[in-house]
């Protein structure tokens, strides 16, 4: 469901820009943002840039996943 917000216009251009480079509409880089700080909110001790990653590894396709394999231990 959409509903129309109004947002500063300096951070709807902020948007717009951002959202050309990510291949995303303006309001679905709002949303992206929205995503990213809400969990970083709620993981304060986690980087940004981790939470970021984290959830853009979460949107990815399943399928095509090289599964875990870890090294063996040495003796």
């Amino acid at each position: 469901m959409g509903m129309p917000v109004r947002i500063d216009d300096t951070l709807y251009e902020q948007a717009r820009a951002e959202a050309l480079v990510e291949h995303r509409t303006i309001a679905g880089q709002i949303e992206y943002w929205a995503t990213i700080g809400r969990a970083s909110l709620d993981n304060p001790d986690l980087p940004v840039s981790f939470v970021a990653e984290a959830l853009a590894s979460m949107r990815e396709p399943r399928d095509q996943a090289t599964p875990f394999v870890p090294r063996k231990r040495r003796a």
